[in-house]
């Protein structure tokens, strides 16, 4: 990743995004060539020079203090997601940017088990670069079965944005897939030199037509909780209400567990398909 057009290209699209009027500047009559911001105006806002805001937007000024970024944070507008992806810019300049990841990710013993627990709602454990590294029986039949994937293939950027079945299955499928570009972008800018996940941005940028203008938005994303749907062939549609934790212990590892209203039509087509993936018990 080049670190330079990283952080330009960040920088120049949160600017745009912000008004004079919504960041309380006056009108001063001249003749605005870009959408939001000028940097004299980010500088102004922020307390800082023009010459050094310019260099920092260009990646040239060389470790801004934390009180240079938090007034760039409050000029901008940025929510704490965009600090920390800024920060991480910044930081991949130094001398000790953070440490690329190792290649190969685990998921423990009880955190299988607990997966295979939670049988009532679909559930899975995603790495780095969104890896799918476990998920439970309701998970691969709602979404897809990533266990019959080669493990180099299970992940879920790459099926939402690459698998035709995603569009047919996924709700809101635009909104969806472009928030998992966002997680993905500000996982780029926390580890820029991890091979594989450049690798797997290649691939988007080749296969899918709407990748690239969603990575082009430099949007970043830590996603949490919310809302998702899906239509199943068999039962139609299914409605969640999904959770993101941290696993302890692994902060690199992530258990989602999408959850459902007790005694909704979607929890009767759960215990239904629940009951048609049921593995066969031998008599006795």
């Amino acid at each position: 990743m080049d670190r330079t057009k990283e952080i330009a290209g960040f920088l120049r699209s949160r600017r745009a995004r912000v008004t004079p009027r919504e960041a309380g500047l006056p009108a001063d009559g001249r003749v605005r060539r870009v959408p939001g911001l000028r940097r004299d105006e980010v500088a102004r806002l922020a307390g800082v020079s023009t010459e050094y805001y310019t260099r920092l937007e260009q990646g040239r000024a060389r470790n801004p203090s934390p009180e240079v970024v938090d007034a760039i944070t409050r000029a901008l507008r940025l929510d704490d997601t965009e600090r920390e992806h800024l920060t991480d810019l910044l930081r991949s300049g130094t001398r000790s940017p953070r440490r690329a990841p190792a290649e190969t990710q685990r998921v423990r013993p009880g955190l299988h088990l607990m997966l295979e627990t939670l049988d009532h709602v679909p559930a899975f454990i995603l790495g780095r670069r969104t890896d799918v590294l476990a998920s439970n029986r309701l998970a691969r039949e709602v979404l897809t079965d990533f266990d019959a994937l080669p493990a180099t293939r299970r992940n879920l950027a790459r099926y939402y944005l690459l698998d035709p079945r995603a569009r047919e299955r996924v709700g809101d499928w635009a909104r969806i897939a472009a928030e998992t570009v966002a997680v993905l972008r500000l996982e780029a800018g926390r580890y820029p030199h991890d091979r594989r996940l450049a690798d797997l941005v290649g691939e988007l940028t080749l296969k899918s037509l709407e990748f690239t203008g969603w990575w082009n938005d430099h949007r970043v994303l830590r996603r949490t909780h919310g809302a998702k749907h899906y239509h199943h062939p068999l039962v139609g549609a299914l409605h969640f209400s999904y959770e993101s934790f941290q696993v302890p212990g692994d902060a690199e590892q992530t258990l989602c567990v999408y959850n459902v209203e007790p005694g909704s039509e979607t929890a009767n087509s759960l215990r239904l398909m629940a009951s048609w993936t049921a593995p066969e018990v031998p008599a006795g």
